[in-house]
């Protein structure tokens, strides 16, 4: 008997991959038949691995074949398995009216100086010009309120389109949100994942922030759910991560910059800062001590392949201006200060780059004018 590939073609519509709703040949699961003489030759491909799938697909187009067409014909089915491309699952918050760069500031481990680098980051981007806010999102351990001195102040209320919204405390130039406004200084914060995300969630969306060009957000120490309830509650620009030099804190930093990188929340790693980077005596301005070691983050920003932001010396005027709520980059004419504007400006240029490479935030644009950023709206 002669038939031809049209043949087998007709006849493989009538049959359906496996978990499939379209025919073998509309779904294009037939790749390639090759008729000579009684052989045939039928390439196919499917997405589910499964013996059984692969086993009921061969033994479908064995029987199809030899029933509708040639019940004699030599069958070769020749069976790939590609599995199907799922979309992404990422974790992606709504925006905020008037927020355009929303940060975080994160560290692996705690006692690393991230809520001091957080505070004197906010100071000196207020300094150059940029309107910025602070959420404190350190739910069981805040400091921000001790660190801008307003630990006794709370937020009032502001009615905005009818609707009753938080009026974040401001000093120094920033906006500042924390749960330490709403907690005694000695009451412990015992909350589970939940109540903690629902609280964080009311001082992002139930404040009113304004306009605003950075909100940075201090992140509590680790990767928890605190961490994953920002990351659905709100579209992070990008996140940095802050570690000091020794062994034990760049390996908690490196899952830090890892969680970020994770595909289904895909936050971009602006870069790693390196603080407590080395010790210089008041009496000998030219020696350095490298007390915890020598450029760890710099290493494992070069290993991680993200940026290296700077570092920051251990210098006790820094612990000093924490404690009594003035951030130390607000100092003139000092190394703090010159560390600061270094590192800030270097985060401002990373936040350029990434609102120039990745969607959905528009790039804001950075002049250096006399040591100073400025937004150009």
């Amino acid at each position: 008997m002669k038939f031809n590939k049209k043949d087998i073609e007709l006849a493989l519509k009538t049959i359906t991959v496996p978990g499939e709703g379209q025919n073998m040949i509309d779904s294009q699961a037939i790749k390639n038949i090759i008729v000579f003489a009684d052989e045939v030759i039928v390439d196919v491909t499917i997405s589910n691995p499964s013996l059984q799938a692969k086993k009921r697909t061969e033994v479908d187009i064995l029987k199809t074949i030899h029933e509708l067409v040639y019940a004699k014909a030599k069958v070769t089915v020749n069976i790939k398995v590609e599995a199907a491309i799922q979309p992404k699952n990422e974790i992606k918050g709504k925006s905020i009216p008037g927020i355009q760069n929303i940060l975080a500031i994160a560290s692996g481990k705690g006692g690393v100086g991230k809520s001091t680098v957080t505070s004197n980051i906010a100071v000196t981007l207020s300094k150059m010009g940029f309107k910025v806010g602070i959420l404190d999102a350190d739910i069981y351990g805040p400091s921000i309120p001790i660190m801008f001195d307003v630990q006794n102040e709370k937020p009032l209320s502001e009615i905005i389109d009818g609707k009753s919204k938080m009026k974040p405390v401001e000093n120094y130039g920033v906006k500042i949100l924390s749960i330490g406004f709403f907690t005694k200084p000695d009451q412990a914060v015992v909350w589970r994942g939940p109540m903690a995300a629902k609280a964080l969630n009311q001082m992002i969306f139930d404040a009113a922030w304004g306009k605003l060009d950075f909100l940075l957000i201090d992140l509590p120490p680790g990767t928890g759910d605190i961490h994953l309830s920002i990351m659905q509650a709100l579209p992070i620009t990008g996140a940095v991560v802050v570690s000091t030099p020794q062994i034990v804190a760049l390996a908690d930093a490196r899952k830090g910059v890892s969680m970020f990188q994770q595909d289904s929340i895909n936050v971009p790693v602006l870069g790693i800062i390196e603080n407590m980077a080395y010790f210089t005596p008041e009496e000998l301005p030219e020696q350095k001590y490298f007390i915890f070691g020598k450029e760890g983050a710099k290493h494992l920003a070069e290993d991680l392949h993200v940026p290296f932001l700077g570092e920051i010396p251990l210098i006790q005027s820094v612990r000093e201006a924490g404690d009594f709520g003035r951030p130390a980059a607000m100092q003139t004419a000092t190394i703090v200060q010159e560390s600061f504007n270094k590192i800030t400006q270097n985060i401002a240029q990373e936040v350029v780059r990434r609102n120039s490479d990745l969607p959905p935030t528009d790039a804001i644009k950075i002049t250096t004018m006399a040591g100073c950023a400025a937004v150009k709206k």
